[in-house]
């Protein structure tokens, strides 16, 4: 086994419907163009109201990821 270095990103990801899919929207996305994503945190979950209402949800997170060796 040998050890690995990560890297953590910042992520915000959107959802009108949960904060569980505005966290999945932004990992499924993400995914697309970066390669050994691992774990993410939450640090802060915010959103938008109107009438009342929610309307929107906002996450934003840290996502880490392997960094790849060279050898």
């Amino acid at each position: 086994m040998s050890n690995h270095v990560y890297k953590k990103v910042d992520l915000i990801g959107s959802s009108s419907v949960s904060v569980t899919e505005a966290i999945e929207t932004a990992i499924v996305r993400a995914s697309k163009t970066m390669r050994n994503l691992e774990w993410f945190e939450v640090d802060q979950i915010r959103g938008h109201i109107k009438d009342g209402a929610v309307a929107h949800y906002q996450v934003v997170m840290k996502v880490g990821f392997r960094i790849e060796d060279t050898q």
